[in-house]
């Protein structure tokens, strides 16, 4: 069992940057691929950003890209997400999530491939 719990979410300016963080916890937690996750309201959740274990594999969706940057801290089990630039298209409810191991994109951006989740932070972003 992985236990996750997002935080630093909040309400900024376009331009601004915000770093998310999230907490793993429990047995091989540190061994897990960490994603993150948006959801707009009445949108889909999808897919941002993804990194393996050791932090050296990482992907992320093109709207992002160039803009956030996805990394770990194995000795602290945190996943972080830096975000700059950032854009009113950019405002969700932001969650990390965990599955078991890497794969390519097709795999990483599904959802249903990952077996944990956090309960979200919210991030609004006004123009």
């Amino acid at each position: 069992q992985v236990q996750l719990v997002e935080s630093g979410g909040g309400l900024v300016q376009a331009g601004d940057s915000l770093r998310l963080s999230c907490a793993a916890s429990g047995r091989a937690s540190r061994g897990y691929t960490l994603g993150w996750f948006r959801q707009a309201p009445g949108k889909e959740r999808e897919f941002v950003a993804a990194i393996n274990w050791s932090g050296g594999s990482t992907y992320y969706t093109d709207s992002v890209k160039g803009r956030f940057i996805i990394s770990r801290d194995s000795a602290k089990n945190t996943l972080y997400l830096q975000m700059n630039s950032l854009k009113p298209e950019d405002t969700a409810v932001y969650y990390c999530a965990a599955r078991e191991s890497w794969s390519g994109p097709t795999t990483l951006i599904r959802p249903t491939t990952y077996d944990y989740w956090g309960q979200g932070t919210q991030v609004t972003v006004s123009s």
